[in-house]
């Protein structure tokens, strides 16, 4: 007979193509008034050249496992939604180890805007600090072409089968090389891995020329060694 663990295992080397985006997702008919998001003294300007792009998902259950009862979050982890991977953003990078952010003033993301992507990065208040924070720094854009930009980066993604993929010995290397057969010319070193502390999945950090086309990760990028022990939680299911 064969073991469940070796079942799994067939899993990780074929998995099952799909988008594990938004399980469930019901707009609202109003969204919540946001907050300025300005740079700081720990988080200066840096208007400096863009090198490459950083595309960042976020798995959602870890999220809201952790911040499930902050105040902004409800709309992602209740609600009557659910979602698995969440777009984080778009990023421009630098052409060193130093990146671009909040390179001009940002005006307010116009409601209708924050209410078209709100089922693909499910926070209003995110929403506007990823146009503050990196889509300003991107000549030309205003928030609804920055974030179709990185909606349709986001939507062209495929996942392997999450649910097979925690029940079974992982590492950031096998879960990448997994993510990548779900991608036609994404490879595992094209992107990043990162978890939190405890080993949990966090966060995949997909690595973009300036075209917006896959390419390998600066080694100065971080993420977890490929080796690295990875859990991927998956809620309450």
């Amino acid at each position: 007979m064969i073991s469940r663990l070796t079942l799994a295992a067939v899993a990780i080397a074929l998995p099952s193509v799909v988008q594990a985006q938004a399980y469930q997702c019901s707009t609202p008919t109003s969204v919540e008034r946001v907050r300025p998001d300005l740079p700081s003294e720990s988080q200066p300007k840096r208007d400096i050249p863009t090198g490459s792009y950083t595309l960042a998902i976020t798995w959602a259950p870890q999220y809201c496992r952790e911040n499930g009862d902050r105040t902004g979050s409800t709309f992602q982890c209740g609600a009557g939604n659910r979602f698995g991977f969440t777009l984080h953003g778009l990023w421009p990078d630098g052409v060193g180890k130093d990146w671009p952010q909040y390179c001009h003033d940002a005006e307010f993301v116009p409601p209708p805007v924050i209410r078209a992507h709100l089922c693909t990065t499910p926070s209003a208040q995110l929403l506007q600090h990823e146009w503050a924070k990196h889509g300003t720094c991107m000549p030309g854009y205003r928030p609804a072409k920055y974030f179709n930009q990185s909606a349709g980066l986001y939507g062209k993604l495929r996942y392997p089968d999450m649910d097979a993929l925690s029940r079974a010995p992982l590492t950031a290397g096998r879960f990448a090389a997994a993510m990548a057969g779900a991608n036609p010319g994404l490879k595992a070193d094209m992107m990043r891995v990162t978890a939190t502390k405890q080993g949990w999945l966090d966060e995949v950090w997909i690595c973009l020329d300036r075209r917006f086309r896959y390419r390998r990760c600066p080694v100065h990028q971080g993420g977890l060694n490929p080796s690295a022990p990875l859990q991927i939680w998956r809620g309450s299911r």
